[in-house]
Order: C-alpha cells, then sequence, then structure tokens
C-alpha cells in the first residue's frame, strides 16, 4: 500500500474539518432524521468524491491509502458506501466468480460501517455490494468476519446478506455484472507491485489487468514509470513471462523520458534469451485477441528500440506494420508487405496469427465506427477485405469479418426500410453479389436477410 501524498491528505482533512463545523452535521445530531443525514451526504460527497478521483487519475497505487482515511470517525461515513463497492469490484475473480484471494480491503471497509454511529443509515446503501462481496468470498472467511461482529442486530443483518443462492456460479455471475455497472464511471483499480519472486506468481494478473485497464482508458501513467523501472531492474523477475509482459506494455504505451535508452538495452538483452521472440509473439496475440488496441504509436515504440541489425520475425514483423500504419492498409505497398510476409511463414503460426490480428483490428475499428450514411464506404472497402481474405486464407479470419459485415448491413436495413428507395435497392444488389462471392452467405440465406417479415396480426 502506498502512502497518500500530503497534498491529498491537506484537501481531505479540510474536507472532514468543514463537516465537523457544518450546522447541518449539527442539525443532525440534534434530531436525528434521515433526511438531514442525506442532505450533509449532498453538501460532502461530491466533494471526497472530486479528490478520490483526482487520486485515481494521478496515483492510482494510493487509493488503498486514500481509503483507509476516509475509515475515520470524523468523515461520519461520507463517502464509504462507495469505496465499499470499489472495495468489493476490485478484488480479482476466476472463471467461477469467486475471488482469487481474501480482499482485506474489503473486510476493513465492512467492519468500520459496522461499528459506525451512523450505521442504521449506511447500511441502507450497501446491501446489494456486501451481497456481492460475501458471494465471491468463501465460507471460511465470512464465517471469520461474522465472529468478529458483536452486536446481535449488525451481525443479523449481514448474515441475511449471505444468501444460498449465490452458491450458483451463474447466479453469482448475475449479480457481478449488473453491480458492476453502477461503477462503470468510477476509476477505483489499484495494484500492488511485486518485490519477491512468490508476490509476482500471485499478484502479478491483477497488476497486469490494473495495466491494461489504464492503458484502454488513455489514463496518464506518469506516476507509475518509477515502479515499474524498479520492477524490470530486479534481477530475480528477468526472464519470467511476467516480465518480458511488463517489459512489452511499458515498451508500446508508456512515455519512457529519460529511460529510453535503458529500455532498448533491456529489451535487447532480453531479446537475446532463448524463445523469446516465441514467447513475445504468443503475448502480443494475447493481447491483440483481448481487443487491446495497439495504436502505430505503440508499433513506432517498439520498432525505434529494436536492435534492427538483428534479421528475426520481430525485426520483419515491426518494418511491415510500419509500412501498414504509415501508408494504411488498403495502399498497395501495405498488402504486398504483408503478403510477403506472411507467405514466408507457416499459415497457423503465431507471427501470422498476429499479422491477421492486426488486420482484423484496422477492419473492426473502421466498420464499427462507419455511419450508415457512408454505405458507400463499405462497398469500396470491401474490395481489400476481398483481397486480405485471399492473402490469408483463414476461416477463422472470415468469419470475424463476415459478422463485421453482416452487423454493419443490418444497421443499414434498420435505417433504409423503404424497399423501393434507391438505398435499399443498391444495398440489396451489393449483398447479393459481394456476400455470395465471399462465401459469407449462400443464395437462400441472402433472400432471408432481404424478406419482408409480416407482423402477427393481434389475436382477439
Amino acid at each position: 500500500m502506498e502512502a497518500l501524498d500530503k497534498k491529498y491528505s491537506i484537501e481531505l482533512e479540510s474536507i472532514k474539518g468543514a463537516i465537523q463545523s457544518s450546522d447541518l452535521l449539527a442539525k443532525y445530531l440534534d434530531e436525528e432524521e434521515e433526511e438531514d443525514y442525506q442532505e450533509l451526504r449532498l453538501a460532502f460527497e461530491p466533494q471526497i468524491e472530486e479528490v478520490y478521483q483526482k487520486v485515481a487519475d494521478e496515483n492510482p497505487l494510493q487509493l488503498l491509502s486514500l481509503e483507509q482515511l476516509l475509515l475515520d470517525p470524523g468523515f461520519e461515513g461520507m463517502y464509504i458506501s462507495k469505496i465499499l463497492g470499489f472495495a468489493v469490484l476490485r478484488g480479482e475473480i476466476d472463471d467461477n466468480y469467486r475471488y482469487k484471494r481474501p480482499q482485506k480491503q474489503f473486510k476493513d471497509i465492512l467492519l468500520s460501517i459496522c461499528n459506525s454511529s451512523n450505521f442504521d443509515l449506511i447500511r441502507k446503501r450497501i446491501g446489494q455490494g456486501v451481497q456481492l462481496g460475501f458471494a465471491l468470498s468463501s465460507d471460511i472467511w465470512i464465517t471469520n468476519l461474522l465472529n468478529q461482529i458483536v452486536n446481535p442486530k449488525v451481525r443479523h443483518f449481514l448474515e441475511s446478506l449471505n444468501m444460498d443462492k449465490f452458491r450458483d456460479a451463474y447466479e453469482r455471475k448475475v449479480i457481478y455484472r449488473r453491480y458492476s455497472k453502477q461503477f462503470q464511471a468510477y476509476h477505483f483499480q489499484s495494484a500492488e507491485f511485486p518485490k519477491t519472486v512468490s508476490e509476482l506468481k500471485m499478484n502479478f494478473s491483477a497488476l497486469h489487468t490494473f495495466l491494461i485497464y489504464r492503458i484502454q482508458h488513455g489514463m496518464q501513467n506518469h506516476s507509475l514509470v518509477s515502479r515499474i523501472t524498479e520492477f524490470l531492474e530486479n534481477e530475480k523477475f528477468q526472464g519470467t513471462v511476467e516480465y518480458l509482459q511488463l517489459m512489452t506494455l511499458f515498451t508500446m504505451f508508456f512515455d519512457h523520458g529519460d529511460h529510453r535508452e535503458w529500455i532498448r538495452k533491456r529489451f535487447n538483452e532480453e531479446r537475446q534469451t532463448p524463445g523469446f521472440v516465441e514467447k513475445y509473439f504468443n503475448y502480443l496475440l494475447t493481447l491483440l485477441e483481448d481487443r487491446v488496441e495497439i495504436t502505430k504509436e505503440a508499433d513506432a515504440r517498439i520498432l525505434n528500440i529494436l536492435d534492427t541489425t538483428v534479421e528475426d520475425d520481430l525485426t520483419s514483423y515491426y518494418k511491415v506494420m510500419e509500412t501498414v500504419d504509415l501508408k494504411g492498409y488498403i495502399h498497395e505497398d501495405s498488402i504486398e508487405a504483408v503478403r510477403s510476409f506472411y507467405d514466408r511463414h507457416a499459415g497457423l503460426s503465431v507471427v501470422n496469427e498476429c499479422v491477421r490480428w492486426a488486420i482484423f483490428s484496422d477492419f473492426e475499428k473502421l466498420m464499427t465506427n462507419l455511419p450508415v450514411e457512408d454505405y458507400a464506404t463499405y462497398f469500396e472497402i470491401n474490395k481489400t477485405f476481398a483481397t486480405y481474405i485471399n492473402i490469408f486464407g483463414n476461416q477463422e479470419f472470415n468469419q470475424y469479418v463476415k459478422k463485421l459485415c453482416l452487423d454493419y448491413v443490418k444497421k443499414l436495413l434498420k435505417k433504409y426500410t423503404d424497399k423501393r428507395g434507391k438505398d435499399y435497392q443498391d444495398i440489396k444488389k451489393f449483398v447479393s453479389a459481394s456476400f455470395l462471392d465471399l462465401g459469407f452467405m449462400k443464395e437462400k440465406e441472402i433472400v432471408e436477410l432481404f424478406k419482408t417479415r409480416r407482423k402477427r396480426k393481434a389475436t382477439t
């Protein structure tokens, strides 16, 4: 847990002082009405949230320290229901929707709520969060927590939230997804950097998830650079898969600043180890399959630190990507560069899979953002799709492209409903010819796609 910067502590102490000296708190303490507590929340929780989100953006590794500070009784339970939800969702879960490790932060926040003088009001806002936290936790962990609750009324409340139906993994999945939606607008992710090999194996997946989240959301990561370089300088980690992954993320997505020559030397030293190139492309493929956007800037960062005098697949791949990024995948030079590289490798090789996914990512970016009014652009670009389909000769790639195109055509048919109109007729004519030629659909399926659906008559 990284200590909270003094500047944030000062802001929070100022808010706490304002809460304690406010007329709203005095009124609530005198009358003990729920409406007065709600007014107190409306007045001060936005101020706390502003500080919280500032820390989340600038120094996310300090969030746990901030949350511990908010457990001070002087805050009167302000924002505590939110940080409970953050703690519940921050825990890493497995495929069975169970926590991989016990969640101490969730426990600390929940116990603080249970001991709060404002418990009766706070509990009205934490039911689903506690339900989910218990559903994801083990029975032993829940029992140990309940044994720490002295107040029978509070204990009974918590026991009522430990529901048998959440022994079913499907039910845990449903409540997890439903609850997560409430927090989509907030940044609350944090992590810890491992310092030993045992911590590396235990905590790295959570750290990796945290870094990918920040990369995908375009967040500023200046505060993480020193921690990442410290990790990469640890000789005990060098040569591990985790080391390669973090080094790759740092090289691709971070501003290296004064560390540019250092990371260049470190990357090319690791590159000389046996099996490095194969492991690298396996990891790159994972990123591409998980839809992590590999921008042209990311490709350029890798190429700029590579020793291109070494003639291996890394050098060759990134020179192809340089052509595609600079000229666009439609350009004849890009098509020929991809064709030449692809033909030199086995069709099902990992490096060729990376090429296919890189090109498909460009297709996907275009088609998901192409307005229906610009369908003529799709008609034209479809020729390029066909070219790459012929180059790759890969059924899985074809199916992904088919889905992209079909999803877009369905958008068009929702927009252009006049079957006698020029737009509809142009779309029908194009799809009937191109989808058949590309093997996306059979004639009968195309007829069905454009078939008029009769509305059922209302029964009396």
